[in-house]
């Protein structure tokens, strides 16, 4: 009789055991899910956050290779400098797709790359018959000009969630 309750009790203590573990790998697995889903968003997010200073802005991506390209560089914070009194701009050290075109016009808080490797982030309107790849534009351009200042800025690009 002893035997058998000590056999019990063992298989009891056991079975315990084994369900606590599985509850613990389940959480635990859930948890490895939604990181990997909030992950997931970020990098299929075509929002970017943008900050200059204090101030911060949205830019939306266009949904195209050069854009892509971009995005996988982030976050990213640069020096831009200034050029013309209308762009701050930034060269990369290695090439991005190009699908270049000249644009009707340029808007301020327009983001795009010059050549294969220059980002340019436009900060006042104006006519051009240069070639740009479009990458995104600034959502709101509020306080845009006044966040740039006239001289060369560091700028940070990183993903928002969605």
């Amino acid at each position: 009789m002893k035997q058998l309750w000590l056999t019990l009790s063992f298989t009891l203590s056991m079975i315990a055991c084994l369900a606590s573990c599985n509850n613990e790998s389940l959480l635990l697995k859930n948890q490895e899910e939604m990181t990997d889903n909030q992950n997931n968003n970020s990098a299929n997010s075509n929002k970017v956050r943008v900050k200059i200073g204090t101030s911060t802005f949205t830019i939306t991506l266009l949904d195209n290779p050069t854009s892509k390209a971009f995005k996988a560089m982030l976050p990213l914070t640069i020096d831009m400098k200034e050029l013309n009194n209308n762009e701050k701009f930034f060269d990369f050290p290695k090439t991005l797709p190009t699908n270049s075109s000249v644009p009707s016009s340029i808007q301020s808080g327009d983001l795009m790359l010059y050549s294969s490797s220059t980002l340019v982030l436009f900060y006042k309107s104006f006519s051009t018959s240069y070639s740009y790849t479009k990458i995104g534009k600034i959502d709101d351009i509020t306080g845009l000009v006044a966040a740039l200042g006239t001289g060369n800025v560091k700028v940070t690009f990183e993903l928002e969630e969605e």
